[in-house]
């Protein structure tokens, strides 16, 4: 049996929304995440992919392990983003590469109080909820 593939916008909505102090505002015209003001992502204007503010190494880590769905543009080259087609993530590796982008720009005692909360459990839950 193959892993079920790709995720809607709702989908991947609830998992950015998720994690503490994550806030959905407008972003150039898309709805757009942030964590206590501070940009994570936003839904690209074709409604098909993400932006994510990741990093370099984890950007270019997820575009070597997945570039069917982790990819850039020319115009996001030179950013710390990667690109995420909704249709071809697994729900796993979407929750991953926004969790990265949260912990990077998250304060420290929200990170700090989401590992004491169990962010395993959080996890479980969503994988739970994806198999009914």
């Amino acid at each position: 049996m193959t892993k079920r593939r790709g995720v809607t916008f709702q989908a991947a909505r609830k998992i950015m929304l998720s994690f503490p102090g994550v806030a959905e505002g407008p972003c150039y015209g898309t709805p757009g995440f942030r964590v206590r003001g501070k940009f994570l992502a936003r839904l690209r204007e074709d409604g098909e992919c993400l932006v994510v503010k990741c990093g370099f190494d984890e950007r270019d880590f997820r575009m070597l392990a997945n570039p069917e769905a982790f990819f850039t543009t020319d115009h996001y080259r030179g950013y710390p983003t990667v690109l995420v087609h909704l249709t071809k993530v697994q729900a796993a590796d979407l929750r991953a590469v926004f969790e990265q982008a949260w912990r990077s720009r998250a304060p420290k005692r929200l990170v700090a109080g989401y590992d004491q909360t169990g962010a395993s459990g959080h996890r479980d839950a969503d994988e739970r909820k994806r198999v009914t």
